[in-house]
């Protein structure tokens, strides 16, 4: 994970270096205290690995990597508040620590300053390209977000839905992070698509994955209450395909565990359908899914104008990624 570590370093640094310590403190400070709750950074990350791979400084991205990582955490402030999450990588969640309203209005002025630094890059030919790939993102996750909620009252969520769906919401912003790197380091347009297509593919990958993790997981090591998803009701790949596996019996069961008027305290909830889950080896299933979504990233790196070492190294690092405990 050194390759990874290089430009986590590299971001961090940065990040320290440029705090929203502005006033009005309570505006401010909540943006600061979800920027320095950590995290993989592997947004960020993405976006000066995308440089690297065709320009020898990637520092001439940091500032549209912190573009991209102030703008993830805006969303995660909004998420959290729309998902009733109270816990955010082991702490309190902004709106539980300090409050809805000012995470709402925290999250706006992030959005803000997000735009702010993708306009600090000098060459005003780049900032356009720029602009164009971190709008597209920005429309589809906001999409991927009204798709995740709208699921929430549906019974009839196909899989193919739910894989639309994770990936506007998810790995969208993944694929647009490398390509912005790689805009940045004057890579070809034919290059851009196939790392852009490497990167959402992982993404779908790495989502399935933490799936995976919210319900089979160690809370220690995921930083978050397992069976959140089951709680919130959550059409994940898990539940859609154990529909698909269960008999008639356990397959009404599932669908009342998940319907408005259950009964059942959390606990009992979370235990029975993990039980469910469990019996159908549901786990399995997705994590053959998790393979064919790595090997069409893969297939795209492949093609990739880059040199053998960085090829290989970004192979590592995607499947350190995704076959995760954490």
């Amino acid at each position: 994970m050194d390759f990874l570590n290089k430009y986590h370093l590299l971001f961090t640094d940065f990040l320290l270096s440029n705090p929203m310590n502005r006033a009005p403190v309570n505006l401010y400070e909540p943006a600061d205290y979800i920027l320095s709750l950590g995290g993989k950074r592997l947004r960020p990350v993405f976006v000066l690995i995308g440089c690297s791979l065709f320009d020898s400084k990637p520092e001439k991205a940091l500032k549209t990597a912190m573009a991209v990582e102030i703008f993830h955490n805006f969303t995660l402030l909004h998420d959290d508040i729309m998902d009733n999450a109270e816990i955010r990588r082991g702490k309190p969640s902004v709106h539980v620590k300090y409050n809805a309203n000012t995470a709402i209005l925290t999250g706006d002025v992030m959005m803000i300053q997000a735009y702010q630094y993708l306009l600090d890059n000098e060459d005003p030919v780049l900032v356009k390209s720029l602009m164009d790939v971190f709008n597209k993102m920005a429309f589809e996750v906001c999409e991927g977000q009204q798709l995740d909620m709208d699921f929430e009252s549906r019974d009839d969520v196909s899989i193919d839905e739910y894989i639309k769906m994770i990936t506007l919401k998810t790995s969208v912003l993944l694929a647009a992070s490398i390509q912005l790197g790689a805009v940045i380091g004057g890579a070809s347009t034919t290059d851009q698509n196939h790392l852009y297509e490497f990167a959402k593919n992982f993404g779908i990958a790495f989502q399935l994955q933490d799936d995976i993790l919210d319900t089979f997981g160690e809370a220690s090591a995921v930083g978050k209450k397992i069976g959140g998803d089951i709680l919130q009701n959550k059409k994940t790949y898990l539940y859609l395909k154990a529909l698909d596996l269960t008999d008639a019996e356990e397959n009404t069961k599932l669908k009342n565990f998940f319907s408005e008027n259950v009964t059942i305290n959390d606990e009992d909830k979370i235990k029975e359908v993990t039980s469910i889950f469990r019996n159908v080896n549901v786990a399995e299933y997705a994590n053959q899914v998790i393979e064919a979504y790595r090997d069409l990233a893969l297939s795209h790196l492949m093609v990739c104008n880059i040199s053998e070492q960085s090829r290989n190294k970004l192979s590592g690092l995607i499947n350190n990624l995704i076959f995760r405990n954490s």
